[in-house]
């Protein structure tokens, strides 16, 4: 919700170097946290990155950021 993070793309390469389509899927979490101004809890899916940035910039600012992209929170 917070970073954007989407699943990256590339091959697995096999001992004979056979060249297989394959998936890196980002480090999504469910983190339920305070929200103060609204006396509720908000459940978030974010990666591991985004959970550091709101433990940096706190849970306000990163819900503000949330709702800018248009996501309901």
């Amino acid at each position: 919700m917070l970073s954007g993070a989407r699943p990256g793309f590339g091959n697995t390469i096999s001992h004979s170097h056979r060249r297989t389509s394959r998936r890196f899927n980002p480090n999504i979490q469910s983190k339920r946290y305070w929200l103060p101004s609204e006396g509720r809890h908000v459940r978030l899916r974010l990666s591991t990155k985004g959970i550091k940035t709101v433990d940096t910039i706190g849970v306000e600012a990163a819900v503000a950021r949330i709702r800018a992209r248009g996501v309901k929170v």
